[in-house]
């Protein structure tokens, strides 16, 4: 079972990127899914969550009306829509699947299946 992010980069300030995340070895249709990241020297940090219907999606206060998520489950994928980019949304950004789609969404400790990570670099 994997869960592989792709769409990293480099961006300007400013700038857009669009991360995806497929998931192979199971379906994630049923799960909720979520998208974190960490840069360095800092602990891990909510960024977005998204039902499995996508009918409810959730957002770290620091990308609220920047980001989107979204996902098909047709492609077992999920997206992150990232725009308006800021030099302090530099960091290495993970999905993660929580098979038991908890009310905790914004809590790393509840999901269960995790990607490698892509780094995302923004310049000034």
């Amino acid at each position: 079972v994997q869960l592989i992010e792709s769409g990293g980069g480099f961006v300007q300030t400013g700038g857009s990127l669009r991360l995806s995340c497929t998931g192979s070895g199971r379906s994630f249709s049923s799960d909720a899914m979520g998208w974190f990241r960490q840069a360095p020297g800092k602990g891990r940090e909510f960024v977005a969550a998204i039902a499995w219907s996508g009918g409810n999606t959730y957002y770290g206060d620091s990308v609220k009306g920047r980001f989107a998520i979204s996902r098909d489950n047709a492609k077992n994928t999920v997206y992150l829509q990232m725009n308006n980019l800021r030099p302090e949304d530099t960091a290495v950004y993970y999905c993660a699947s929580d098979i038991d789609s908890s009310s905790y969404y914004d809590s790393f400790y509840v999901y269960d299946y995790w990607g490698q990570g892509t780094q995302v670099t923004v310049s000034s």
